[in-house]
């Protein structure tokens, strides 16, 4: 029985903490409300993250620190380094490993199925702060001050997860309304199982193939949003979708009044050409694979 630290308490990192209880670890979920799942294993603690001194402490002899925190959308640039630099800095003390929940911005815009050894050449300020990120952590690491591993993302499907493919394609669907999204329906695009992401994380975290890189999670054959619309309704029993696309003259109007909206503008080359996630390395090194679609889908109803 070990210990393993888990940073947030969102889908992913919840479904994390699940998953290492059910293997009859100790796990310590570090939230600033204090909050998490609850289970005779898993210990809830109230803390501010940022804190390098606090989260060693609660790290001490953990076998891994697990990073699914997730500030705020416009605050990426302010409030990841200084975070991503304190779990470093525990994770060293600790001794432990950090195994850091990603995605795909550190890419920016490619030509083809996107693989882990592409460059980190994104020209979006959401992008280059994940690619610092993941660069800070691997210099660490080829230092021998820390062991660590990244796990890249498409958009999340499944309960809770936080996407626009979720939240503005999939949940106005499943309550039988209308789609009207910042997305082209019709070109292919990967979307990952929040169950998948987790069940990465803590297989990342423990095998030692997966230190000193980046590896895409398990993920299912790109679809055009308009089939997987199509399929998630008639797994909901709900009419046929009603698909609209946002124009981006909209999309822009709505940054005036929300934060969100306009943090979203540069990313949306992500909605408008083939954005596909190629998570064969994962699949081939560690005999993960995806959750059949039908049965992520299922999850959400």
């Amino acid at each position: 029985m070990s210990l393993h630290v888990v940073v947030g308490a969102g889908p992913i990192g919840s479904a994390a903490a699940r998953l290492l209880a059910a293997d009859g670890h100790l796990v310590r979920v570090v939230t600033r409300s204090g909050g998490g799942p609850e289970h005779p294993s898993i210990e809830r603690i109230a803390a501010d993250a940022t804190d390098a001194a606090r989260l060693a402490e609660l790290a001490r002899d953990a076998v891994a620190i697990y990073n699914c925190a997730n500030p705020p959308y416009h605050r990426w640039p302010t409030e990841w380094p200084p975070l991503a630099s304190t779990l470093l800095t525990a994770a060293q003390r600790a001794s432990a490993v950090l195994v850091t929940m990603s995605n795909l911005y550190a890419y920016g815009p490619v030509d083809g199925p996107m693989t882990e050894d592409l460059p980190l050449a994104a020209p979006t300020v959401k992008g280059r702060v994940r690619a610092e990120m993941w660069r800070d952590a691997l210099a660490a690491h080829e230092s021998g001050r820390i062991r660590v591993a990244e796990a890249r993302a498409s958009d999340f499907v499944g309960p809770g997860g936080r996407s626009v493919v979720n939240d503005m394609v999939l949940l106005p669907l499943r309550a039988g309304k209308r789609v009207f999204a910042p997305v082209n329906f019709d070109v292919a695009h990967s979307v990952t199982y929040t169950g998948d992401a987790a069940r990465a994380l803590v297989t990342l975290a423990v095998d030692e193939r997966a230190w000193g890189r980046a590896w895409h999670v398990p993920t299912n054959p790109a679809m055009t949003l308009r089939e997987l619309a199509t399929r998630f309704a008639a797994l909901a029993g709900v009419p046929q979708p009603r698909l609209r696309s946002m124009p981006d003259l909209v999309l822009r109007l709505g940054g005036l009044v929300s934060p969100v909206a306009r943090e979203f503008v540069e990313m949306r080359y992500q909605f408008e050409r083939p954005f596909v996630l190629d998570s064969s390395a994962a699949e081939r090194t560690f005999g993960l694979k995806p959750t059949p679609l039908d049965e992520a889908l299922r999850s959400m109803l």
